[in-house]
């Protein structure tokens, strides 16, 4: 017995160790692996988070969670700017769940973000057919019909939200942009001017919301080739939201008009210490030479 003893202590010991030794993650159980996703996320630990949501979905890969986890392994890719991970993520948990409006919301955003149009506004509809009255998919299938150019559906859908949302911030903004593009300036200014008469504890904008009204006017004043107003809405917007590079390249362009180069020249900068590409303001700088 005491000979039996001996040979199985070392045994026991080594297997003992065997499992003290293993990673912890592979101790870890389905439910503890996605709280400790969640916890590594929470501190921007988003490489250990994605270790930790693969692990999960391989220890149960029937697990029908797994959808959520795919769609929170393409948001934490996003963060990481693993723009093409992110979509694949998002695109197996609509494999696993493609009626969930969330993750459509998901990857339609990305899309978009990525300045893939009709992917995001494929992605927008079929939200739209599951939620006809999706407010958030509406007004952003109408910016996507805007930007491809699609005025009449752009209108069709900013029609249908205000329906739903007649006061609507974005929807109305919207509408007065499209109206603009469209050739249609007396119909945004009357949307532009209604807004800003507004009492701002009614409408609750913030000034950054009331400068952007201030400055789409102004540009629709220069169209009309009215510089005064144009240039009065500019300074109050800038007032309001001195962050706002559009204000000054209007202005800029406004300055530029009246042969006044050294100040355009001024706010073209300011547009590009704002954010505005260098690329995009070229010609502009020529012209102020």
């Amino acid at each position: 017995m005491v000979k039996l003893k001996r040979i199985f202590l070392p045994f026991f010991l080594l297997l003992l160790f065997s499992i003290v030794a293993l990673p912890l993650s592979a101790q870890l159980s389905y439910r503890e692996l996605c709280d400790r996703a969640v916890a590594a996320a929470s501190v921007d630990s988003l490489s250990q988070a994605a270790d930790y949501l693969r692990l999960a979905m391989k220890l149960e890969p029937d697990n029908p969670r797994n959808a959520l986890l795919f769609s929170n392994l393409g948001t934490i890719q996003r963060r990481q700017q693993r723009y093409e991970d992110a979509i694949e993520s998002y695109s197996y948990a609509l494999n696993l769940a493609p009626h969930s409006i969330q993750i459509l919301m998901n990857r339609a955003s990305l899309y978009l973000e990525l300045n893939k149009y009709d992917l995001a506004r494929m992605d927008y509809s079929l939200v739209l057919d599951l939620e006809r009255d999706n407010k958030k998919a509406l007004l952003m299938r109408a910016y996507i019909y805007m930007q491809m150019r699609d005025y009449k559906s752009s209108r069709s859908d900013y029609k249908r939200l205000l329906k739903l949302a007649p006061f609507s911030y974005s929807a109305r903004l919207g509408l007065a942009t499209l109206a603009r593009k469209e050739g249609e300036h007396e119909e945004a200014l009357s949307i532009l001017d209604k807004m800003l008469a507004e009492k701002q504890d009614v409408t609750k904008e913030t000034d950054a919301e009331r400068a952007s009204l201030y400055i789409v006017r102004a540009g629709v004043e220069m169209d009309l080739q009215r510089a005064e107003p144009a240039l009065a809405d500019l300074e109050e917007a800038i007032r309001l939201d001195d962050s706002q590079a559009e204000a000054y390249l209007i202005r800029g362009q406004i300055y530029l008009s009246q042969k006044k180069k050294t100040l355009a020249r001024k706010d073209f900068e300011k547009a590009m210490e704002l954010g505005i590409p260098q690329s995009d303001m070229k010609e502009l700088l020529m012209e102020c030479k």
